[in-house]
């Protein structure tokens, strides 16, 4: 799906503070920090305070609140699937780069009233990461830096075998092999939204920007919807 192409994009680049839930808590941190080695050195994220929309349903099952948007990125297509709820369903395939894609992404959530990206990670049998890793770790950090500028949180989780599952599952509906072409990569991202949701999002990596206004800005979250919120 990947081509060798880049395309330039000129915003700040944000500092990844990827986590891993489950991690020992950063010795001397005022808040609850998880830790994991990346890149440079070591990267730390909030998690009790900004947890994901499907650890938060798993501890309080009459929670209501935003919606997640699925991203299986690719440079040339983008597929997205969308979950109101439980219930997951392929929304569209983007065929955009770069900052139009990222600005896209934002639309498309802003319309759908999703709060959070679940973005496939690549990654090998063994569970390593790939060429492409990078690539769609520079395209979630600055997603995450647009994002948060809203209350909007980005997750990484692992994608491998997704693509097969999509196939699968597309062939099981009985669609043709020209749907199953044009729809490949929203299934895609069906499936790692499906994946995210039975881990209850365990195994999931909070991207954050560096900016530390912008992760108070996560810590506080969206506007609140008076829908959901009338009571309050």
């Amino acid at each position: 799906m990947w081509s060798q192409k880049q395309v330039a994009f000129a915003a700040p680049s944000p500092v990844l503070f990827p986590i891993k839930l489950g991690v020992d808590n950063l010795k001397n941190s005022p808040f609850p920090v998880k830790t994991r080695r990346y890149g440079r050195g070591i990267r730390a994220a909030l998690t009790d305070e900004i947890p994901a929309n499907a650890l938060r349903r798993k501890r309080n099952l009459q929670w209501r609140g935003g919606f997640s948007l699925g991203v299986d990125l690719g440079m040339a297509r983008t597929g997205l699937a969308l979950s109101k709820g439980f219930a997951v369903r392929p929304l569209t395939v983007l065929k955009l780069r770069g900052e139009k894609l990222e600005v896209q992404l934002l639309e498309i959530a802003q319309k759908q009233e999703a709060d959070e990206f679940i973005i496939g990670l690549p990654k090998s049998s063994d569970g390593k990461e790939t060429p492409q890793s990078n690539k769609v770790r520079s395209v979630a950090g600055r997603l995450a830096v647009r994002a948060a500028q809203r209350g909007w949180r980005v997750y990484l989780l692992d994608e491998h075998g997704t693509t097969q599952e999509a196939v699968d599952r597309m062939i099981y509906m009985g669609l043709s092999e020209s749907a199953r072409q044009n729809s490949s990569d929203a299934y895609a991202a069906v499936m790692v939204l499906e994946r995210y949701f039975s881990l209850s999002g365990e195994g999931t990596e909070l991207v954050l920007p560096k900016s530390m206004d912008l992760q108070e800005k996560l810590r506080r979250g969206p506007a609140k919807d008076i829908d959901f919120f009338s009571e309050e």
